[in-house]
């Protein structure tokens, strides 16, 4: 039994989110921990100069405010020259009680900026590069507001890797929502070719567009068919006029919402079960559930009705035309077909046959 694409990636690598934006500028982040640091020092400097009468200094025995800064300084820094001391009981306790810690955590301050602004930066540009190697057969989902959400969801109880999919989306907290669903994450703008090459987007299994706006959504889908001719796309659009815009800039598949929920209930008026089949079809807590698959090798030559999965052929798309089960193509499957059945959702997550 062969591998389904997303079983084959998470083989390959897991990796954790791509990038993460800095909620504040690096300036202000400077600024602030810096602002702490001098802070803490100034509490210490203070503290030094109230107890200046515990202190001795062995050069000319006086201690003035800028005998203080300079003990302070040295104390904080933990160089310790050893030409001012604290010599009383009070001092010696202050030393311990109060400076040591601002101390340690002056030192944290300086630690974490060097670590945040020059470690981390060549670690995260190291690691970014080791994804895009990786990089390969993943679903891309550009959006995640209610309809790209509600997609992931879908996509992980059918058996999708969380790893395999990576989401993009300018909102934190909705990069949040999808970072805490397992995904991977990219922070940032997905009409934007920089942000799409950093995922690798002509190497993706698949891209879903769900931008909540029909213009925004129509230039995503342009960006991503600009850098990945070949990828299928799929796109939510919510205005009818808009459904041909979509198709003519390089989506494969465009969903429609409305339409859908105005098939639904048209559905209904039909029957009062034919709508309750439509959203089990579609759904993977369901019973049922509809699944495009390549033609298997022991298929070739068998009608559409004998399929060596058990599942009920609907469909077949030989060289992009489809083909309903009652037609002369669909009675002898050929290679290179896909084909459309209905399967029981206890065999959803069986692999393909050979």
């Amino acid at each position: 039994m062969s591998k389904s694409p997303a079983s084959k990636l998470k083989l390959q690598h897991r990796f954790q989110p791509l990038r993460r934006m800095s909620r504040w500028p690096i300036w202000a982040d400077v600024i602030t921990r810096l602002g702490v640091a001098f802070l803490l020092i100034a509490i210490v400097v203070l503290v030094h100069w109230i107890d200046r009468a515990g202190l001795r200094d062995s050069h000319d025995g006086q201690i003035s405010f800028l005998d203080v800064v300079y003990f302070t300084m040295i104390s904080v820094t933990t160089t310790g020259f050893g030409d001012i001391t604290p010599v009383s009981d009070r001092s010696r306790l202050i030393e311990a009680v109060i400076v040591t810690p601002i101390r340690i955590a002056v030192l944290f301050i300086f630690v974490g900026t060097a670590y945040q602004f020059a470690i981390k930066q060549i670690w995260e540009k190291w690691r970014m590069a080791r994804i895009q190697e990786k990089l390969t057969d993943h679903i891309v989902v550009l959006g995640f507001g209610i309809s790209g959400s509600e997609a992931v969801r879908e996509l992980i109880a059918r058996g999708t890797d969380p790893a395999c999919i990576v989401v993009i989306d300018s909102n934190r907290g909705r990069v949040n929502a999808a970072e805490a669903m397992g995904c991977n994450v990219l922070e940032g703008d997905a009409s934007s070719d920089e942000t799409l090459i950093d995922v690798h987007i002509a190497r993706a299994q698949s891209v879903l567009v769900s931008a909540g706006r029909d213009d925004t959504s129509i230039l995503m889908v342009l960006t991503v068919r600009h850098l990945a001719p070949r990828v299928p796309i799929s796109v939510v659009i919510r205005t009818q006029d808009n459904e041909l815009l979509a198709r003519q800039a390089g989506a494969n598949n465009v969903i429609n919402p409305v339409s859908f929920t105005g098939l639904l209930l048209a559905g209904s008026a039909q029957g009062a079960h034919v709508a309750d089949y439509m959203a089990d079809l579609a759904s993977v807590g369901g019973r049922v559930q509809l699944r495009e698959r390549p033609v298997a090798a022991e298929e070739v030559g068998r009608s559409l009705d004998a399929l060596a999965s058990e599942g009920r052929g609907l469909r077949i798309y030989r060289d992009g035309k489809p083909y309903g089960f009652w037609e002369d193509e669909a009675q002898s499957l050929q290679h290179g077909d896909l084909i459309v059945e209905v399967i029981r959702c206890e065999e959803s997550e069986a692999g393909v046959p050979d």
